[in-house]
C-alpha cells in the first residue's frame, strides 16, 4: 500500500495544550555546584523555558527544595515570568514523593510531563523514572538542566534516555510551541522571548528586523 503524507505534525511533536512542564529546584545552592554548564547559559537557558511555557499558557508547575532554610530562592528568570504562582517548596530530593507536587500534577492531569531544573543526576532524574514508571510520558530539556560535572549530567541523561525520556533543548522547546511561523498571535512572543534569552539566534533576529526589517513568517 502506498505512503500517503499529509502536512500535519507528529504526535510525539510538543504543543501548548498537551504538556505539563515542571521546573525543579533552580535555586542558588544547587548552582554555586554547577559545573557542566555555564551560569549563565543556564539561567538564559532557564528563562526561555520559563517565558516561553507562560507566554504560550502552558500548565506549569515551580517546585524548590529547603527554599527558606537551606537552597535559597529560585532565579527571578522564572519567577518573573510567572507572577505571583506559588512554589511548592519540598525536603523530598525527588519531586515525584511530594504529596503537594503530585496533587497539582493530577488536578491537571496531563499525561505528558516537560521536566528542567537542577541537579540532573538528582532532581530530574528521580522524578523522570517515576513518572515513567507510573505510565507518563517524559521529556528533559538537557540544557535547562545542570550538575556537578559534565559526566554527572551526561550519565543522568543517558540513564533516562534508556528508560524512555525523550531529550530535547530550551531553544527547539520554544520553537516547537510556536511551529509555523505564520502564527501571528505568538509571533512577536516567540521573537521577542529569543532576542532577550536566545544568545546569538536572538542577535541575528535583532539585527535583520533593524537591518532589513525582516520577518520570517
Amino acid at each position: 500500500m502506498p505512503l500517503n503524507a499529509t502536512p500535519t505534525p507528529g504526535s510525539q511533536l510538543l504543543s501548548p495544550t498537551d504538556h505539563t512542564l515542571v521546573m525543579i529546584d533552580f535555586q542558588s545552592q544547587m548552582a554555586f555546584a554547577t559545573h557542566s554548564i555555564d551560569a549563565v547559559n543556564l539561567r538564559m537557558n532557564a528563562g526561555l523555558v520559563a517565558h516561553a511555557a507562560a507566554g504560550f499558557k502552558v500548565s506549569t508547575i515551580l517546585t524548590t527544595v529547603a527554599e527558606k532554610s537551606f537552597s535559597g530562592p529560585m532565579f527571578t528568570e522564572i519567577t518573573d515570568a510567572f507572577p505571583g504562582q506559588e512554589l511548592l517548596d519540598r525536603t523530598s530530593m525527588n519531586t515525584w514523593e511530594d504529596a503537594n507536587v503530585i496533587k497539582v500534577v493530577n488536578a491537571i492531569g496531563k499525561k505528558r510531563l516537560v521536566l528542567s531544573g537542577l541537579w540532573t543526576s538528582v532532581c530530574i532524574v528521580g522524578p523522570a523514572l517515576s513518572a515513567l514508571d507510573q505510565g507518563f510520558e517524559v521529556y528533559v530539556i538537557a540544557d535547562a538542566c545542570g550538575d556537578v560535572s559534565a559526566e554527572a549530567h551526561n550519565r543522568a541523561m543517558d540513564r533516562m534516555v534508556q528508560a524512555g525520556v525523550r531529550p530535547i533543548t530550551s531553544l527547539q522547546y520554544m520553537l516547537e510551541l510556536q511551529r509555523d511561523w505564520a502564527r501571528g498571535e505568538t509571533y512577536d512572543l516567540t521573537t521577542g522571548i529569543a532576542k532577550k534569552f536566545g544568545g546569538a539566534y536572538g542577535l541575528g533576529i535583532i539585527y535583520a528586523k533593524t537591518m532589513f526589517g525582516a520577518q520570517e513568517g
